[in-house]
């Protein structure tokens, strides 16, 4: 009995306890205050701002609307809505819009397979740059201005800071403190320390030939983790603009949040599986970025650390109790990174009333991990509902 303990305590060390230490490194790096000091760009490029847009009648007129309305002269940015079975009427107030749209109707959709349509038809001298949102964001007006900005600086790759429009459900609410402590730990921290961001899927910004070069590479769901494998195995550094912001509408019921995960842990597996074929080159080559990335994917969902942290801790305790000495300290470092990763206006009432869910979705979180099979390619879609769709979308900082 004592010799299974160990050898559990030992998998748990590496399985729950480094991913715990990874977290409070990054989250107190994200403390270190960064000022966005792109200058103002020599040239403005011409943009293209793609919006896939699948089942999304709720709030894709919102999201082009948003997209419309940016500090930045017209003749130089196009919006592009690529439309997979939107109702007929979207379909019309869409067209009435300054904006192409880009009808589409596949078999299996999929975010990649709009986006890489959208680059056949604009063709390759069609822009210089392309942006990425969701049919949910509202982009602030300084949007595509600050990212011409960190392109005309030499940068290849920049994501915006997105942040929700929406906290009306327990569910928006924690799926909001979620995102932001993401944010803290894998985009703010990660460059304080010199790594490059996370890519989050939307409020992103690329080099246009090297998307066009390299967007059809991506054939599975999780489009935002290939982008990211084939930039890091390229050495591009990824940039992170923390005080532009982009607004992200909160899942909010529990089964949106179960489909919504099930989609993002699938994407994670895949794309672990299929980079760490490359870590040997990474480690060789001195690709610190790279080998950082697939330890990132490597790490159990937050919410399953926070659940089964403490509860082995209270294992240990009963069954050794000097043993548990090291995980009661992991759940404090634990607890420690998320004080320090999500931002003080989140940390509200409403935060401590909706943590009354959190078991719940653990539980949905557990057992995603249990059906993934048939994921790759399947497309998982998360339905809008237009919550926050009046939300502003002038939200961003003052530009340097």
């Amino acid at each position: 009995m004592t010799l299974l303990l160990d050898i559990l305590d030992w998998t748990f060390v590496f399985v729950l306890g480094l991913p715990v230490l990874y977290l409070f490194v990054f989250a107190a790096a994200s403390t270190r205050a960064r000022k966005d000091t792109y200058p103002p760009a020599r040239r403005q490029r011409r943009f293209v701002t793609l919006i896939p847009a699948y089942k999304s009648d709720a709030v894709i007129v919102h999201a082009a609307q948003s997209a419309l309305q940016q500090d930045y002269p017209q003749e130089l940015h196009e919006v592009v809505v690529i439309a997979d079975r939107l109702q007929p009427a979207t379909l019309a107030q869409l067209r009435r819009m300054p904006i192409r749209v880009l009808e589409v109707s596949f078999e299996n959709s999929s975010k990649a397979k709009a986006l890489n349509f959208a680059v056949g038809e604009i063709g390759p001298d069609g822009a210089e740059a392309v942006a990425i949102l969701d049919a949910d964001n509202l982009a602030g007006r300084e949007f595509i201005a600050r990212m011409n900005d960190a392109l005309d600086s030499g940068i290849q790759a920049v994501q915006a800071h997105r942040t929700a429009k929406n906290r009306d459900t327990d569910t928006a609410i924690l799926d909001a403190a979620s995102e932001e402590i993401n944010n803290s730990i894998f985009r703010r921290g990660h460059v304080a320390l010199g790594f490059s961001s996370a890519l989050i899927g939307s409020g992103m910004a690329f080099d246009y030939k090297w998307f066009r070069d390299n967007i059809a590479r991506c054939t599975t769901s999780g489009e935002d983790k290939e982008l990211e494998a084939l930039l890091l195995r390229q050495g591009i550094y990824i940039d992170y603009l923390d005080d532009v912001r982009v607004l992200d509408e909160k899942v909010q019921g529990e089964g949106a949040y179960y489909n919504q995960r099930r989609r993002w842990i699938a994407a994670q597996f895949y794309a672990l599986s299929s980079a760490v074929r490359q870590l040997p080159g990474a480690i060789l080559s001195g690709n610190t970025d790279y080998c950082d990335k697939l330890l990132q994917w490597c790490l159990p969902p937050r919410i399953l650390l926070l659940g089964l942290v403490p509860l082995w801790a209270v294992v240990m305790t009963v069954c050794a109790p000097m043993g548990s000495i090291k995980w009661w300290v992991a759940v404090l470092l634990l607890l420690l990174a998320m004080a320090m990763a999500l931002p003080d206006e989140q940390a509200d009432a409403r935060l401590g009333h909706a943590l009354r869910r959190m078991p719940v979705l653990f539980l949905l979180t557990l057992a995603n991990l249990f059906r993934l099979r048939g994921t790759k390619d399947k497309f998982i879609h998360t339905e809008h509902t237009g919550a926050g769709n009046k939300a502003p979308g002038n939200n961003t900082g003052n530009r340097p």
